[in-house]
């Protein structure tokens, strides 16, 4: 398995993600929630898998009801990482 991947590694994977669904990258940070991103469920869903295949971390469909922001992505990713 890949070496433990470092926050920076992980927040590049869910920015470049986030880019990739049309959000501005100027306006991703760690506090900007997916509402206001725009980020819709069909979204959230490619997140996942995008993750999955970078680091080899699931989402469940429970955390995506109690992620908030990008921060608790990065941090659920991080811990279980």
């Amino acid at each position: 398995m890949a070496a433990t991947p470092t926050t920076a590694d992980i927040a590049n994977t869910v920015f470049d993600a986030l880019e990739t669904f049309g959000v501005d990258p100027t306006t991703i940070t760690r506090e900007a929630t997916f509402e206001e991103l725009d980020i819709d469920s069909l979204d959230l869903a490619e997140l996942t898998q995008v993750v999955e295949d970078a680091h080899g971390v699931t989402l469940t469909a429970d955390d995506l009801k109690v992620i908030k922001n990008v921060g608790d992505v990065l941090d659920i990713i991080a811990q279980r990482a």
